[in-house]
Formats: C-alpha cells, sequence, structure tokens
C-alpha cells in the first residue's frame, strides 16, 4: 500500500507520546530524517537508540509532521491491515446503523478511531469524506474501495481541510457515484434533516449535537425556546416537536434561517406556525431583547482556532453565558455548549458558573454531556464538545 518509506528520530518527549498512544509527530519532534519525501509515505519512526518506536503517514505540509498508524512491533501496513481498521470503526456504530429512525452520523472519527485525518459521515445514501492531511490523498482509491465495497453508499463527496486543498488539483465533490447538485436529506431520530456536503459547514450538517438535540427535546415541553447560533434550526425542531410553545432560531446567517424553514417544511407534522427566525448577531440580540424564555439554547461555533484565542474565547463564553442567563425566565432552563477543543471541560464549565453568578441569579445544574457515541474520544485534543444544562432562579 505504501511505495516508499522514509526514517526518522525522535525526540525522546515524542518517543514517550508516541508509545503512550498519541496520534501526532510535530515538526519539531523530528531530529533526524534520511530523506525527503512526499505526502503520502511511510514514516518509520525510531528513538535515538534506533529502537523501533512506530509506523505513521508523512505529511511535509503540514505542522502534524507525521500521524501515527501503528506503534509497538514493527508490521507491515497492507490493504488488509487498512480495511480492518474501517471495519473496527463501522462495527463501533452497528447500533446506529440498525436503527431505522436515524441514518445521519459519523463512521469514522479520525484519529479516535485510529484512522487519523480522515472523518467520514453518513446522510441517508450520501457519505462525506472529509481528509484533514495530504498524505492521505495518495490513497484516495484505497479508502474508496474499502467504502463502497463494505457499506454500498450511492455517491462519496470528498471535502478537504485548506492546507490539502493547496497541495492536490482535486476539487472538492463528488469522487464516487453521481454528482451532487443540491442537498441531501436524511433521518435524525425521526426528524428528516437536509444537508450540503458540497458547499456546508463541515461536513455538511453539525451529527455532533445529536443527542443533546433529543435531550433538549425533553425538557421542551410548554416552554418558549430561544434557540441562539441556531444555525439550520436543528433544535428549534426537536424543541417544537417536544411540546414547546414557540421556538425562535436566532443567527446572523440568513441561508442558514432558509435552511431552517425547509426542514420544517420537510416535517409537517411538527408546526412551522411555532417556529420564527431572527436575523441577527447574537450578542446584541441578547443584549437588546428584553423577553425572558423557558429556554434557552446557546451553541456557539468554536471560540478558540488557535491556542492564542483561548483567553478571548473564555471572555466570550463569558459574556455570552451572561446574556443568556439574563434571558432566561425564573425556573427557566439555560443550555450551554463549546466545540471549542482549546478550552477544556473543567474551564468551560467554571467558566459558565461564574458567569451566571455575575448576573446575580442562582442556579442548579441538571446534567452536563460530551460526545455522543459516533464521536469516540481517543485522545485529549480528541475531546471538543461539552454541553451543561442548568435551572436559572
Amino acid at each position: 500500500m505504501f511505495n516508499e518509506n522514509i526514517s526518522m528520530q525522535l525526540t525522546p518527549a515524542a518517543v514517550r507520546n508516541v508509545r503512550a498512544g498519541h496520534p501526532w509527530v510535530f515538526d519539531n519532534a523530528v531530529t533526524k530524517q534520511n530523506k525527503d519525501g512526499e505526502a503520502g509515505c511511510l514514516a518509520v519512526m525510531h528513538d535515538k537508540n534506533r529502537k523501533f518506536v512506530g509506523l505513521g503517514l508523512y505529511d511535509p505540509h503540514s505542522p502534524i509532521r507525521v500521524r501515527v498508524l501503528h506503534r509497538g512491533k514493527p508490521r507491515n501496513l497492507d490493504m488488509e491491515w487498512f480495511k480492518d481498521r474501517f471495519e473496527g470503526a463501522f462495527s463501533r456504530r452497528e447500533t446506529l446503523m440498525g436503527d431505522r429512525l436515524t441514518n445521519g452520523y459519523r463512521l469514522v472519527h479520525g484519529e479516535n478511531d485510529a484512522l487519523p485525518g480522515i472523518v467520514l459521515d453518513r446522510f441517508g445514501d450520501t457519505f462525506t469524506l472529509k481528509l484533514d492531511t495530504a498524505g492521505w490523498l495518495p490513497h484516495l482509491d484505497a479508502i474508496i474501495e474499502i467504502i463502497t465495497e463494505t457499506l454500498t453508499p450511492e455517491r462519496i463527496v470528498l471535502r478537504m481541510s485548506r492546507n490539502v486543498a493547496e497541495h492536490t488539483d482535486i476539487p472538492d465533490g463528488s469522487v464516487y457515484g453521481e454528482p451532487l447538485d443540491g442537498p441531501v436529506l436524511f433521518l435524525e431520530n425521526g426528524i428528516t434533516f437536509e444537508a450540503d456536503p458540497v458547499k456546508g459547514q463541515k461536513t455538511g450538517f453539525f451529527l455532533d449535537q445529536r443527542e443533546n438535540r433529543k435531550y433538549v427535546e425533553k425538557l421542551a415541553q410548554g416552554k418558549d425556546v430561544l434557540n441562539v447560533f441556531a444555525y439550520n434550526g436543528g433544535f428549534s425542531l426537536y424543541a417544537i416537536r417536544g411540546g414547546a410553545k414557540r421556538a425562535i432560531s436566532l443567527d446572523i446567517s440568513e441561508p442558514a434561517l432558509e435552511a431552517a424553514k425547509r426542514n420544517f417544511k420537510l416535517n409537517p407534522d411538527i408546526p412551522a406556525k411555532n417556529h420564527e427566525t431572527v436575523c441577527a448577531d447574537a450578542f446584541d440580540y441578547l443584549a437588546s431583547d428584553k423577553q425572558r424564555y423557558g429556554m434557552v439554547v446557546l451553541d456557539p461555533p468554536s471560540f478558540a482556532q488557535k491556542k492564542d484565542d483561548v483567553e478571548g474565547a473564555i471572555k466570550a463564553y463569558d459574556r455570552l453565558i451572561q446574556l443568556g442567563a439574563h434571558s432566561v425566565k425564573p425556573g427557566g432552563i439555560l443550555v450551554c455548549a463549546s466545540c471549542s477543543s482549546r478550552v477544556d471541560e473543567e474551564t468551560f464549565f467554571e467558566t459558565a458558573f461564574k458567569a451566571v453568578k455575575k448576573t446575580g441569579r442562582t442556579f442548579s445544574e441538571i446534567d452536563r454531556t460530551f460526545h455522543s457515541k459516533d464521536h469516540p474520544i481517543g485522545f485529549r485534543e480528541g475531546a471538543y464538545l461539552k454541553c451543561l444544562y442548568l435551572t436559572i432562579t
């Protein structure tokens, strides 16, 4: 499968990290390398005594120079090995695969499924394959072969991170099956949604909040719900199906809100007459809105894309959660989520508690949740999603 090998020596710290299970080797952790190589070569990693450390996928274009594929004793990484990795990931989703009410979920979660740099999401019969390293580009045909032989999708749509797209002439879009000419439909807990695998954010839909959307449905009975950073209205649909009197989807993107309206039309059993949309900046709207709601859902985009953003992200969460708490009726529920991996769960929850206290309101914790089962976590940096449910009094 791998036509060229590169031999490299790692720093002692990197050796310890790899042997402990970490999936990344950064460029500054490589002390010696026998030759230059192209993206997709197999990196054979050693310690300073030439003792074998592991095998990984080489990418000279990324600060993550090697994505670890194997550690322990030397072995041959052939097509059968590669196929076993995919089948292992698929087997961990057997429960979802058998769910007639859900056919939208993550099939491969990158490093956390021992397939570093690969994300595979299912939206009905359309699969989105996202590559986060140029190292997989030479092996794209092998990846598609394994997916199509094992799961028989109608089509596979390729998405690439920006740093990957810069190093290939392959365009984003269908790499297997008929090209897409618009969004596709899929089911999530019996609700029909549209996803746009070609032009949508991430892989076309935020599948990681599926279980939190279901949780909001259980808590929404009889409430007015404000869904902040609503995107395509997922929490709003679940809230109204759960008996909410009204749901307002607030987002700065008019196209996202139009998608929310279309999602309601796809589900005539969920009354669209109880749904409103507001196109505005979330912070500005919350600061000026005088209404109070039985439930406020805060699901912002990542506030910390890099390490230098963390301090600003914490301040943003503090302000947002204060505004959200002010907007909750006494006895109502505040739901606040974070998808910023650089802000760890302890920091986020403590920030949320302090923010509510600053408003003079008191609270009790209902629950805190993390990743859904199809988004498993296998290493520290892989943990990004956390969500807090509070009753505000």
